[in-house]
């Protein structure tokens, strides 16, 4: 651990996961539990649930599951030992200095290099560009009409058509021919060893939000392909979480960031005062993305090209704002490209009424949709109207699908009632708007010896972390060891622990483990789904069965250790008496 047991589980408990999560998701609270539409997969109908007794999270769509730490370290991409910085300064706990283990040190130290690398490679290619080998950079540049200030603000470079001067430059900086290959910034050759693939391109540093350089694109110079260039992902550059011009634009104060589709873009934008301008790394806009614009503002302005490709885009752009909660408008750059080009020409004042008259997404989105149907004709037409009702069906909140379809409906002159009784059928058909249930999981895989075992020790330790008063009555029967995945045993162990201490606590356990693939497993184990039975009797049957089940395989298990050691027969027989003895034995479910 980066920090003992002790201050990770106060700062745990001084953390409450409803007040979190909720300041990140609309929660409402419904029984025992807090629910929300999962941020970590699509759904229309809230499946996620977070549990203020349990401290924890679960979503019964995607089976994500953890406490605190968990939560922030998936929707804000954390580290652990970032996650506990963060919840630390929210709740007023003084962190001492991080302990590190020799392997934690090694992988800090890793990263740390690879950073340090990065930035001296853009160092590199700095002063390339302003040297004789950038000539042909720097014309580019200026006749994009970029000023020498933008440039240096955006850290601009240039690669010569060597491709090894950035390896020399780099092994002469002390870094290891592994790590420049690691960092994504050389290739292996047969004929020349290790070489740059950047070359011959102008270079955009990309930087995280603390202006740290983690990788790079480069765009060609002439007709070569690619036209760019970016590099692959490391340890430090994770292309999807992580977006274009965030580190100036998260500072803007301008209530919006504006999502555009390249480099070029982003830079020409903050020359002329738009600095909210961002753009994703040479893919398609992500979820991962959109919950990071959402940590600075929850609404965005799309500048994507006004071509078919930037249109597809757009509308795909769209749906994952909304589902990030995220309120989307489209700017119209007609009859320019893009944004460069509409500055360039027009300029930023022209711009800036573009922005003030962004078009709302929803009607953006049926703009386009109603290029595919001939008004004129009545089949045409009805065909348009069945679409705009499917539509709808993205609003499950009635009044704003209520508000969105009167405005529709006096847009394309449709009666709102015909409007609202096809969006009502669809809905039935579809079932795209009905109150929320919890998803079934369907699966048509048949379940092995191994999954029916490991399904029972879950659901026994969900039962001991909801009714811990039920560990006094087994105490005597059950140990740690009769849970045979390492997993559950390890968790098991810490339960029991804490139920004699008076406490099950199982949010504080899910912190025993580092990474959040862990955290995740560990956490699902306190959240498997309890058989729904009225009947005391029942339960106490069902309460049997599953402690049976755990104690048999537990035993079979052991057979074959027992049979080869020079007490083992003996040690059989008691343990097949024991547990003949439990199949015969009353638990009762009853306080006392």
């Amino acid at each position: 651990m980066f920090y003992s047991d002790e201050i990770i589980e106060e700062v745990r408990s001084r953390s409450d996961i409803v007040d979190v999560v909720s300041g990140y998701l609309s929660l409402q609270k419904k029984g025992n539990n807090y629910w929300a539409c999962c941020p970590f997969h699509n759904e229309d109908t809230p499946s996620f649930s977070v549990s203020s007794a349990k401290q924890m999270f679960h979503c019964f769509g995607c089976g994500v599951s953890g406490n605190v730490y968990t939560f922030l370290m998936k929707y804000e991409n954390y580290s652990f030992p970032e996650a506990v910085k963060v919840l630390a300064q929210r709740c007023g706990v003084k962190l001492p200095e991080a302990e590190y283990t020799e392997e934690q040190k090694k992988l800090v130290n890793r990263k740390q290099r690879l950073l340090d690398l990065n930035r001296e490679a853009a160092r590199f290619f700095y002063y390339q560009l302003r040297s004789p080998r950038g000539k042909v950079g720097m014309e580019y540049l200026k006749k994009r009409e970029l000023s020498e200030e933008t440039m240096k603000k955006f850290g601009l470079g240039f690669a010569d058509m060597g491709g090894q001067e950035l390896v020399r430059y780099l092994r002469s900086k002390g870094f290891e021919d592994e790590l420049i290959h690691e960092a994504g910034l050389a290739v292996m050759s047969e004929k020349r060893g290790l070489v740059s693939q950047f070359w011959n391109r102008v270079m955009f540093p990309i930087q995280d939000i603390n202006g740290k350089v983690i990788g790079f694109g480069g765009r060609v110079m002439g007709d070569g392909e690619p036209k760019y260039l970016n590099s692959p992902e490391t340890p430090v550059f994770d292309k999807r979480r992580n977006l274009f011009g965030m580190n100036f634009a998260r500072t803007a104060r301008t209530g919006n960031l504006i999502l555009c589709e390249g480099y070029m873009d982003v830079i020409s934008m903050h020359q002329a005062g738009f600095t909210q301008a961002v753009a994703s790394l040479g893919t398609a806009f992500t979820p991962e993305q959109a919950r990071l614009i959402k940590r600075y503002t929850d609404k965005v302005l799309l500048a994507y090209d006004s071509d078919g490709a930037g249109v597809k885009a757009a509308i795909r752009g769209i749906g994952i704002l909304r589902e990030a909660g995220l309120t989307g408008k489209i700017i119209h750059m007609e009859p320019y490209k893009d944004p460069d080009e509409f500055i360039k020409n027009l300029g930023p004042e022209e711009f800036q009424k573009r922005i003030d008259e962004a078009e709302n997404s929803f009607f953006f989105e049926i703009r386009i949709l109603e290029r595919n149907f001939d008004l004129t004709d009545p089949d045409g037409k009805t065909k348009f109207h069945r679409e705009i009702a499917k539509k709808l069906l993205v609003f499950t909140e009635e009044v704003e699908r209520e508000n969105y379809l009167q405005a529709i409906a006096a847009k394309y002159f449709v009666s709102p009632d015909n409007l609202r009784s096809l969006v009502a059928s669809y809905a039935a058909q579809e079932g795209g708007v009905k109150p929320a249930e919890r998803p079934k999981t369907v699966t048509h895989q048949k379940e092995t010896p191994d999954d029916k075992a490991k399904r029972s020790q879950r659901v026994l330790l969900t039962w001991l972390t909801d009714y811990p008063t039920l560990y006094q009555k087994i105490r005597k029967i059950l140990s740690p060891e009769d849970f045979t995945d390492e997993l559950y045993r390890k968790v098991a162990e810490k339960l029991f622990q804490n139920i004699e201490k008076g406490n099950a606590n199982p949010a504080s356990i899910i912190s025993m483990f580092d990474d959040d693939k862990t955290q995740n497993a560990a956490a699902e184990v306190f959240n498997t789904a309890l058989p729904y039975i009225s009947t005391l009797q029942e339960r106490e049957q069902a309460f049997h069965d599953v402690l049976l089940a755990v104690k048999r395989n537990s035993f079979e298990q052991r057979r074959a250790v027992l049979a080869q050691e020079k007490d083992g027969f003996s040690r059989f027989l008691q343990a097949k008496k024991e547990l003949e003895d439990l199949a015969k034995t009353f638990i009762s479910l009853e306080e006392g």
